[in-house]
């Protein structure tokens, strides 16, 4: 059987920590953050983190 390749644009965007949680960036903080709270400026810059099936799904992916 042929091996796992791994899927290029989630590697790229998401990083599996030592202890195997799934994080990544918040969207639409990039620019233009005049028009948005800074409670939400202040929440988008802190990496979120992936839970359950999905962070599975994610890992397999990523050929974790």
């Amino acid at each position: 059987m042929p091996k796992m390749k791994t899927h290029k644009g989630t590697k790229r965007r998401i990083r599996v920590t030592a202890s195997g949680k799934v994080r990544y960036k918040k969207s639409f903080a990039g620019h233009l953050m005049s028009g948005k709270t800074g409670n939400r400026v202040r929440r988008a810059r802190k990496p979120s983190f992936i839970s359950g099936a999905v962070a599975k799904r994610i890992r397999r992916a990523l050929g974790e």
